[in-house]
């Protein structure tokens, strides 16, 4: 399992249009893949909520890249859902306890 949490580093920001086609800025919270699989999957964060400490709002996206072209799809097969919320929580529990072994 691979995962890129975005700490330390400046917020990966990237930009969503809306059903009205304006933009909205996400920033990536966290980039990951789930074992046994070759798709990729990144949970974002509205930037507003970021800035604001508020990250009750998550949103999970499978996407795949091409060069600098970045491809986002939505998850709505249940079962691959449970599968990456189950890989995200379990990411962060490891990243908590990470930090509070420090």
């Amino acid at each position: 399992m691979s995962n890129k949490p975005m700490d330390g580093e400046e917020p990966e920001i990237i930009y969503i249009p809306d059903e009205e086609g304006n933009e909205e800025e996400f920033e990536v919270i966290m980039r990951f893949e789930v074992d046994g699989s070759d798709k990729k999957y990144m949970m974002l964060i509205p930037v507003e909520a970021a800035e604001q400490e508020e990250s009750d709002e998550v949103y999970a996206f499978r996407y795949e890249e091409e060069g600098d072209d970045l491809q986002l799809f939505t998850i709505d097969d249940e079962e691959e859902w449970n599968i990456v919320e189950e890989t995200f929580n379990t990411l962060m529990d490891e990243m908590g306890e990470e930090e509070e072994s420090k």
